[in-house]
Formats: structure tokens, C-alpha cells, sequence
């Protein structure tokens, strides 16, 4: 297990920590020959990146990829590619009064018991800076998927009890980008937006649901026993900071059903095998079967509250912190290209997968 590496043919080694000088990572297994569009890559980092509206964190970063390795005359040379982010407005000096103090539901007191230091600055390595990473190399795993007919598109369907109220077929997938969460139907997504707000101006933080459709998956991705597609979704997508839950298909959603209720029923489409339902998500048996895959990951309140709350120090004394810095009252709105970029990973890894299990 290499708890820095994720993916097993199509692989990222991710590296750095908020304040430090870069984030970076080296992409292994990417196939060659693939057109590298620069300006998409920086369009999907530009999505996550911080500041880019009133409802995320102040910080203001650039956050310009620069590929060092495994990229000539613009297209991928099928070499490791190497590349790296370089960090630009770091206050640490924020993060003083946190040095010695946990915050209560964050990483702080589980990484001083495990590795006996910490990182104090942002977060170190547990900060979700981190998946910056992550969305370069996603960002190049849809470049490559693209070629193969294959589209990862997510968005907010839930910010605290504000929720959509029908399944992601019945919106207009392309709106998205229309509006600061990131939620397809905008008349919801200024209520989530006011929501935000209200809870960013009484320095507390709000929790919610990202939804993911997977379009033109062929079939036959994933394998029996330990290599079934959804449980690699699922690893992917609660690897993400702040991450909570995963369903996939109808989930819990369909516990009061009986089996004749929730099958997908075949039938015969004019010479082709079909399903009048999609119920399973696009996986059954572990493997894809060329239906949409859409799951839902949740995501809860970022740790880090701009409120006084009663903690405890390294020593086990009794304090009170009134945390300070930069941070996110929401994730969603920013987790949303994350969660594309860990769906469009897994699914090329996955393909790789499935070219080398036969002939």
C-alpha cells in the first residue's frame, strides 16, 4: 500500500503540504500520444482553485500547473510526467495560535498521534490544498477519456437540508458553471448560495452532497471479488478531504424496495441488449455494464470554525480556540472538480485495467 499513491496502472504519486513551496505530483501509466490542452488543465484547476468567489476561502493563488517531465511539442510522450504548483500567498502566521492546540473534528490531533508532529501551517499534508494534485492529473485522465467518447461531469445537489428534488436527468448538466455552487438548477442554487453566506457571516461552516454522472462508460470495467469498479469509486472519492459518505446507483435510497421492484429489466432493443431502468448506477456485479454511472459522495462541515469552541492542548489541558486564517464556510462548491477529477482517474485506470485482462 503506498498511502501517497493512488491508482494501479494509471498512477499518481501526489507530494506537498499547504504552506510549503510547491504541491506537485508524477503521473505514471499515462498512454502517449495524447494532445495536451493546457488551457483546460488550468481551466479545471481554476475551478478549484481558492478565492474564486465570496462563498470560498480569501486565499488568492494563481495555482499555475508547470509540467516538468513526460510532455513534448504538446503531446504526452508516454514518460512519467512530472509537474508542480507553486504555493504564492501563504499567511502561516495565521496559524499560530493553532500550533499547539487541537481543533476539534480535524486531522490535527490524529496526525500528532500517529507521526508524533505536525504541520501546524494550514494544515499541512491534511489540507485540502492537497488535491491539487489530483485535479492536474484528473485533468489529464479526461483528456485521455475524451478520446475514448467517455465524460465526467459533477455538481452540488445538497447544502444542508436545501436539495434538488429529482435525479440528475431531469437537469441541464451543461448549466453548472452558471452559477458559484455549481448546482444545475439556479433558482436552488441561490438558495444554497444565500445559505452559504448566512453561515460564513456567523463563522461557521455547512456540510452537503456532490453529485457524479460518468456518460459513455463501455462495458466491462471492473473485476469480481476485490476489484469491483464501485468499491474503487468509493476508495477514490472518500480519500477526498472532508469526505463522508457514498452511494452509488439508488443506494440506501432503495432499502424499502423488494427485488422485483428495484431490478433493471432486460430487454431487446432491436438486436440489442438494453435495460428499461438504471437503478444499479451503471455497475452490476462490480463491473460496468455501459449504462451512466452516477453516484453521490457527501461531504461535512469543513473542521475549522471561525467561533471560539472548547478544546484541549498537546498536553490534554482544557483551553478554548478561537481559530483564525482562511477557510472554506462550504467545500462543495470547490469539491465538485475534485470529485470529477477521482471519478475520471479510476475510470481510465480501470480501462488500462480491462485492455490488460485479456488478449
Amino acid at each position: 500500500m503506498f498511502n501517497n499513491t493512488f491508482g494501479n496502472i494509471f498512477r499518481l504519486t501526489s507530494f506537498g503540504e499547504s504552506h510549503g513551496k510547491a504541491i506537485g505530483g508524477v503521473i505514471d501509466g499515462f498512454p502517449a500520444g495524447i494532445p495536451i490542452d493546457m488551457d483546460f488543465i488550468q481551466q479545471e484547476l481554476n475551478r478549484r482553485r481558492p478565492g474564486q468567489s465570496a462563498l470560498t476561502t480569501s486565499r488568492k493563488e494563481p495555482d499555475a500547473v508547470e509540467f516538468l517531465s513526460g510532455v513534448y511539442d504538446g503531446v504526452s510522450t508516454g514518460c512519467p510526467i512530472g509537474f508542480a504548483v507553486w504555493n504564492t500567498n501563504q499567511h502561516s502566521n495565521d496559524y499560530d495560535n493553532m500550533k499547539d492546540v487541537y481543533r476539534p473534528s480535524h486531522a490535527d490531533y490524529t496526525y500528532t498521534q500517529k507521526y508524533g508532529i505536525r504541520d501546524h501551517r494550514g494544515g499541512g499534508r491534511s489540507s485540502a490544498r492537497e488535491t491539487i494534485s489530483r485535479v492536474v492529473a484528473g485533468a489529464l485522465a479526461k483528456l485521455a477519456l475524451r478520446k475514448l467518447g467517455i465524460s465526467v461531469t459533477a455538481f452540488t445537489s445538497q447544502v444542508g437540508t436545501i436539495k434538488l428534488d429529482k435525479d440528475y436527468t431531469a437537469y441541464d448538466l451543461t448549466s453548472i458553471e452558471e452559477n458559484a455552487v455549481r448546482c444545475p438548477d439556479q433558482d436552488v442554487a441561490q438558495q444554497m448560495a444565500d445559505f452559504i453566506s448566512k453561515v460564513k457571516g456567523e463563522g461557521d461552516t455547512v456540510g452537503g452532497v456532490v453529485t457524479c454522472v460518468v456518460k459513455g462508460c463501455p462495458v466491462g470495467l471492473g473485476q469480481p471479488a476485490f476489484g469491483k469498479l464501485h468499491a474503487a469509486l468509493g476508495n477514490a472519492m472518500l480519500s477526498i478531504n472532508a469526505a463522508k459518505g457514498f452511494e452509488y446507483g439508488q443506494g440506501f435510497g432503495s432499502m424499502d424496495q423488494k427485488g422485483s421492484e428495484q431490478n433493471d429489466i432486460f430487454y431487446n432493443d432491436n438486436g440489442r441488449i438494453a435495460m428499461r431502468t438504471n437503478r444499479s448506477g451503471g455497475i452490476q456485479g462490480g463491473i460496468s455494464n455501459g449504462q451512466d454511472i452516477y453516484f453521490r459522495v457527501a461531504f461535512k462541515p469543513v473542521a475549522t470554525v471561525l467561533m471560539e469552541q472548547p478544546t484541549v492542548d498537546k498536553d490534554g489541558r482544557e483551553t478554548v480556540l478561537a481559530a483564525r486564517g482562511r477557510h472554506d464556510p462550504c467545500v462543495l462548491p470547490r469539491a465538485v472538480p475534485i470529485v470529477e477529477a477521482m471519478a475520471a482517474m479510476t475510470i481510465l485506470d480501470y480501462y488500462l485495467l480491462d485492455k490488460a485482462s485479456h488478449l
